[in-house]
């Protein structure tokens, strides 16, 4: 029988859960503690190299048809092989630009040992059918002709895509399944350039295998000994004095928070995820939960400096108590080194309009949402799931009505943050902790901190079918902090 438990019982717990796994014979990790197997080999080779891109394929005359074929693949990784997951044998993926009103054909065809499928992690596309369906499974040797239907108004923004099937999501993500997409509407933003950075992270052994993830780290969150950019080990930027560039940054990594900075160097944000600021504005760093992307302009400044992520205590202390306090801990990312003349000044960012707001209108429904990890597991390990439940794919658990504008309250009373991430159907956040958020503010995953709450607003007009919302630690996913919800 499962209990919910109070946060300073789920501690005492997570502690004596985490001891008996490393009494079991889990074995010493990377740095010494009970986390991971012994087996992992950190790399430090081959950085500095130039950034880059990933490739890029385009929609035309309102179509973008892709080829997506799933393989593991021997790729070097830090300076040694690894033996990694991929699409089109790239790390990432190619890069999709789409327009809004585009249809998006996609043919995954799956050459893993394990079945797998495909989300489009943020687009307000059909959760139905051959649409962004995760309960789709491609078993080895198969393939799927996926359809997006992008709306005439869909948002603009930083978007993308990695599997979705539960039980090995995770696994797949941190093996190196992901890509991204990228909705422009033609809008002339003026720049230099324009860079993807896609952010990921993972563990390899000395002989590039991927390290199999331990019971701890399965209650934690895995995080991976390299953190890459494009897959690449600190790689370099470079780049003229005054240039402004435009940066398109997806958080990728299966557990780790970024909060991202590069002192020395002008940042603006545009947006995260489908959200967008009226202007830019300048900050000085950004916060991106598991699965949160960010538009960004940087403005050059002479000399060098570093992409840092500055660390985020996504565990409320417990992994400090537990003698581990470097989950999601600072690390250098890249390198920006600037050089050479002083470009002249571009023209000004146009402003854009507001995001629309859905405050004006009374909801038609409210409801309570709680994360929530539970004792009952064998070997005393924790249950995680939604409301006291883990994920049952038979079961649907919310229904809402289609044109419906419902209020959500999603409430964390555990020990650690947990991202929360609707599919289909983007969430305006309108209180964060009890303090009211003024602006309009669109997210698909949403941070809700330990011991916290945040109420959001969802609009249900369009989409009906069945899809899920979960934490996006993939591992959490993965263990049952998922649920169903379906418009009708």
């Amino acid at each position: 029988m499962t209990r919910p438990m109070s946060r300073r019982r789920t501690l005492q717990l997570a502690a004596a859960g985490l001891a008996g796994a490393v009494t079991g014979g889990i074995g010493l990790s990377r740095t010494g503690l009970p986390w991971a197997p012994a087996t992992s080999a950190r790399r430090t080779g081959l950085a500095g190299q130039d950034l880059v891109q990933p490739e890029v394929i385009r929609s035309e005359n309102g179509l973008l048809k892709v080829e997506l074929v799933t393989a593991r693949r021997e790729l070097d990784l830090a300076g040694g092989p690894a033996r990694m997951l991929t699409y089109n044998g790239s790390l990432p993926g190619p890069t999709w630009r789409v327009r809004p009103g585009d249809r998006l054909q996609v043919r995954v065809t799956n050459q893993l040992a394990a079945a797998t499928n495909l989300h489009t992690h943020g687009l307000a596309v059909s959760p139905r059918g051959n649409g962004d369906n995760p309960f789709v499974s491609i078993a080895p040797g198969e393939s799927f002709d996926y359809v997006f239907e992008i709306p005439p108004d869909h948002p603009t923004g930083v978007f993308w895509y990695h599997p979705h099937l539960h039980g090995v999501v995770a696994d797949q993500v941190f093996g190196g399944l992901y890509g991204t997409i990228i909705v422009d509407d033609g809008a002339s933003v003026p720049v230099a350039r324009e860079r993807v950075l896609v952010v990921s992270d993972t563990s390899v052994t000395a002989n590039g295998d991927l390290v199999p993830v331990s019971t701890a780290e399965l209650m934690a969150g895995r995080e991976g000994d390299l953190l890459l950019v494009n897959g690449q080990f600190q790689p370099r930027l470079s780049a003229r004095s005054g240039e402004r560039e435009r940066w398109r940054v997806v958080n990728a990594c299966a557990s780790r928070y970024l909060r991202l900075a590069v002192p020395g160097q002008r940042v603006e944000l545009l947006g995260i995820d489908s959200g967008h600021e009226p202007s830019p504005r300048s900050v000085d760093e950004v916060l991106l939960a598991p699965g949160n992307r960010a538009d960004l302009l940087v403005t050059m400044k002479a000399g060098t400096s570093q992409l840092t992520t500055l660390g985020y205590d996504r565990t409320g202390g417990m992994m400090a108590m537990m003698g581990n306090g470097d989950l999601s801990g600072p690390a250098t990312a890249a390198t920006v080194v600037v050089a050479g003349e002083q470009t002249p000044a571009l023209e000004p960012i146009p402003q854009r309009g507001a995001d629309r707001d859905l405050r004006g209108r009374v909801p038609d429904n409210r409801r309570d949402i709680s994360f929530t990890m539970t004792m009952g597991g064998g070997g005393g390990m924790m249950r995680f799931g939604f409301d006291g439940r883990g994920f049952d794919a038979g079961r649907t658990d919310q229904v809402a009505a289609v044109g419906a504008v419902e209020e959500w309250t999603i409430r964390n009373p555990t020990p650690m943050d947990h991202p929360f991430h609707l599919h289909v159907w983007p969430m305006q956040v309108v209180e964060d902790n009890g303090a009211p958020v003024d602006a309009p503010t669109w997210r698909d995953v949403v941070n809700v901190r330990a011991g916290g709450q945040v109420r959001v607003l969802v609009d249900f007009t369009r989409h009906p079918g069945r899809t899920v919302y979960h934490c996006h630690i993939l591992d959490h996913e993965d263990a049952g902090m998922m649920a169903t919800v379906e418009a009708r």
